[in-house]
């Protein structure tokens, strides 16, 4: 089992009643389980026009998670993927409907097709007025007749959720229903399938692809096309919506299907959003996860047409934890930094050596990224490699910038550029110890004791020693045995960085939190960087 569950029949009504409990008395359910799950607003009184929604689960927090005011009356909730009974939906509308009638709003899959469409037709037996709407957003196959439901359907829900709660009618909320319906457009990729509860997960996706075009139970997407960046993938998604598009002004909603990480989603935002079409985009909603496919790895575009009537209704602030609002698209805006934390740059100089070497140890650090992200992650989380590379490109960029001629100035630029362009502790520590050093080389010390100053700067604000399984186990003797010439340098660098292997107890850093199962066998990540280093630059100058 790789699921947080404990039955595959229970899931469904164990996650029911645990919204339920956290809701505060905001929503109740009909008693029927398990064949009927009705999630309902436990302050309705049938006064204005009722909301039904539903389809199958796996889709959290759609639909109960739109369940209150201005929003859904009820939501009718399936099998994970399978749609709700006839008699689920009958109970549902039977539940809500009062003389002003109920809207049921449909994903246009043949199985809510179906049953929500006979249960309108036997709750219509009972003398209640019902209209039924069909959400068919889905431009993935622009020729196809029948249209999948996708996100889209939230603009629904939202719009006529308003519209109901003003006190209009049943023909005026169904009508605010159609034209959103009408407007809607969707698309969505994923770059991995999802895990159905209890079954075993399909891995159609190849690495290096994405699937585009897909809909919202798992199913094959239209194509599987080339995956490099959250650029390249917003730019295919916007390419399929480019048939769709007019002059806009236009609303987004950006949806997370579930599996998309936070930071994913707002970089896929700011692709959206700084695209061509973002400049027709007035107000976003999201990115939120709304309309998932349960941890499917992807992302889904809505857009609507802007109206003043629709603008009304989307920005309406309702009491829902699951709706994450309506905003405009707004430039960005910055601060200037506080007093003393401006940088002052050193004047720039020039000395072609310098930069040369500058120049290959960056270049070595960016070789060296997969192999140290690699060990890392035996020890840590992964991005020791991405974090020195990060850095080397920075320098890179910024060598001509740099006073290449004024050795102590030299250590303490570098330690201004790592300070502000190298995350983690591993950053802090680096440019504690090149600014020591140039400390130290301001007062006539050799570059071999002032670079030996910044190690013990930096030891005594870090904490660690050697023997503690961290770079400095490489680092020490290198600049101890750099006295003898750089080959030697290299060979107590290695011997130092292989000896960590042999440590089971980390004492500083993240392995600090390893167990030693994990970290016996494997060298320090920080204290291979070290070794790497020395050793190509030894193969390079000798």
């Amino acid at each position: 089992m790789t699921q947080f569950m404990n039955k595959r029949e229970n899931i469904v009504t164990e996650a029911i009643d645990g919204l339920l409990m956290a809701s505060g008395g905001r929503l109740i359910r009909l008693d029927g389980y398990p064949h009927i799950r009705v999630v309902l607003r436990a302050d309705w009184d049938k006064s204005r026009v009722a909301l039904v929604s539903g389809g199958g689960s796996g889709h959290e927090p759609a639909h109960a998670g739109f369940v209150g005011p201005g929003m859904l009356t009820a939501a009718v909730c399936g099998d994970v993927f399978a749609s709700p009974s006839v008699d689920a939906v009958l109970a549902g509308i039977l539940a809500v409907t009062g003389p002003a009638g109920c809207l049921l709003i449909v994903k246009n899959y043949t199985g809510d097709r179906l049953n929500f469409g006979l249960a309108a037709e036997r709750a219509r037996a009972f003398g209640l007025k019902v209209s039924m709407v069909i959400v068919d957003d889905d431009i993935a196959l622009p020729n196809l007749p029948q249209s999948r439901g996708l996100a889209g359907t939230l603009f629904v829900h939202k719009i006529a959720g308003h519209v109901a709660e003003q006190g209009q009618d049943l023909a005026a909320v169904t009508e605010a229903a159609e034209r959103v319906i009408a407007g809607a457009k969707s698309i969505g990729m994923s770059l991995d399938t999802c895990t159905v509860p209890g079954s075993h997960k399909e891995n159609r996706i190849a690495p290096g692809m994405a699937e585009l075009g897909l809909g919202i139970h798992g199913e094959p997407g239209v194509e599987q096309v080339d995956f490099n960046s959250a650029a390249h993938a917003m730019a295919a998604m916007i390419e399929k919506l480019a048939a769709a598009e007019h002059d806009g002004p236009y609303v987004a909603l950006l949806n997370n299907l579930g599996g998309a990480s936070v930071l994913e989603m707002s970089v896929l935002t700011y692709e959206l959003l700084r695209s061509p079409l973002g400049a027709k985009i007035k107000y976003i909603i999201g990115p939120a996860a709304m309309m998932t496919s349960l941890d499917m790895r992807g992302v889904s575009i809505s857009l609507l047409p802007l109206t003043p009537q629709i603008e009304t209704a989307l920005t309406a602030p309702v009491p829902l934890s699951a709706w994450p609002g309506c905003h405009p698209n707004t430039a960005i805006k910055t601060k200037a930094l506080p007093d003393g934390l401006t940088p002052i740059r050193p004047i720039p100089s020039h000395h072609k050596p310098t930069k040369d070497f500058l120049i290959k140890c960056c270049q070595i650090m960016i070789s060296l990224e997969s192999d140290l992200n690699a060990l890392d992650a035996k020890s840590g989380d992964g991005d020791t490699g991405s974090t020195l590379a990060g850095a080397a490109h920075a320098l890179i960029d910024a060598v001509d910038q740099l006073p290449l001629s004024d050795h102590t100035q030299l250590y303490r630029a570098i330690g201004l550029e790592l300070s502000q362009t190298m995350g983690g502790s591993s950053g802090v520590l680096l440019a504690i110890f090149f600014a020591a050093a140039g400390d130290a080389a301001s007062s006539g010390l050799t570059m071999r004791d002032a670079l030996r100053a910044g190690l013990e700067r930096m030891q005594e604000i870090g904490g660690a020693k050697p023997g503690d399984r961290t770079m400095i186990d490489a680092l020490q003797p290198a600049l101890e045995a750099l006295e003898a010439g750089l080959p030697a340098a290299a060979k107590a660098a290695r011997a130092g960085a292989d000896h960590t292997a042999t440590m089971l107890t980390a004492k500083a850093g993240r392995a600090a939190y390893v167990s030693a199962g994990n970290l016996g066998g494997h060298i320090d990540p920080g204290a291979e960087a070290v070794a790497r280093l020395f050793e190509a630059l030894c193969d390079e100058l000798m």
